[in-house]
């Protein structure tokens, strides 16, 4: 299957979203003349599962996929040409006849934390009420700060911040790239280091999912593709593969770029109430990133025991 045009993207409906695949269309539009005509490229707003439940946390509900199934659906089906998401989203194992054709320089992939006055976590009041859905966040929250509430808080970045704008919360993290996406970038009280808060697998990144068979969409995406930002994504990735990545363990990975080509990852699992936080650490050449990856996904597996990993 070829792509004609106009070349059809596939995303979410958030905000988010659609910033992001705005920014696709303009890269694709300045690396390829005949993409850079009115019409040439359209945007599909297709609805995912986890767009449709917002009431529950994301685990209870599937986890796995829900950002992505729908979209990855109207993929093979033809409906779409490419498909555009958040690599945090993305689960380790793509349906068959689909790829990750590129990645774009990523962002930043620090958490953000929002609440008025703050300068850091340990400036988070006593007993002070976090709005947060992600057990990363709330396991790294509680190992450092067990005297916190944490209080299950999901919607797009707009909801979030109003509902701390508004007193229900102290405070609550999200991605610092997010925001900076959505020119939001005021709200952010601190950065966090991720000394004390290690992010998601890929967050930050922008990855652009194609069919295999697609030669004419591989290389429109290929001129796209950031090198490093796609040797530490899949360093992150590796890892979360040999965990299965299950969605009731807490996970976090970030892999960098240090001089001379070599690559730092930082990798940590934890119990859901932040009890128990294991990590791992590996640095070597950006080419052996997967392997790494891997091996340090095996370390924390033996290390956590059978009984760490909850589906």
């Amino acid at each position: 299957m070829t792509i004609g045009l106009p070349l059809k993207i596939g995303t979410r409906g958030s905000p988010l979203a659609l910033a992001q695949a705005k920014e696709v269309s303009q890269r694709l539009a300045a690396a390829h003349g005949e993409l850079a005509g009115a019409g040439a490229i359209e945007t599909h707003v297709i609805k995912t599962s986890g767009d449709k439940f917002t009431d529950r946390p994301l685990a209870d509900i599937g986890g796995k996929g829900l950002f992505t199934k729908e979209i990855e659906e109207a993929l093979i089906g033809g409906a779409i040409d490419i498909a555009v998401h958040s690599m945090k989203d993305v689960p380790t194992w793509l349906p068959d006849g689909l790829q990750i054709a590129c990645i774009l320089p990523r962002e930043d992939a620090r958490d953000a934390l929002i609440g008025d006055g703050l300068t850091g976590l340990a400036a988070l009041p006593r007993g002070g009420r976090v709005g947060t859905a992600s057990l990363r966040r709330r396991a790294q929250l509680l190992h450092l700060r067990p005297d916190l509430e944490i209080a299950m808080l999901r919607g797009n970045v707009a909801t979030r911040l109003r509902k701390v704008a508004g007193g229900e919360f102290d405070a609550t993290l999200l991605a610092v790239a997010g925001l900076k996406r959505l020119g939001c970038a005021e709200h952010i009280a601190a950065a966090i280091p991720p000394e004390e808060m290690l992010p998601a697998v890929a967050q930050g990144a922008i990855g652009i999912e194609c069919r295999a068979d697609d030669g004419r969409g591989r290389d429109y995406l290929g001129a796209l593709n950031d090198g490093e930002s796609a040797l530490c994504v899949a360093a992150e990735r590796a890892f979360l593969a040999v965990l299965d990545g299950s969605c009731r363990t807490p996970i976090a990975a970030l892999a960098e770029m240090r001089a001379g080509g070599r690559l730092y990852l930082r990798a940590l699992i934890a119990r859901p109430d932040g009890t128990v936080i294991h990590r791992a650490e590996r640095e070597g050449a950006a080419a052996d990133g997967s392997a790494m990856g891997e091996d340090a996904g095996a370390e924390l597996r033996a290390t956590g025991g059978a009984g760490f990993f909850m589906d």
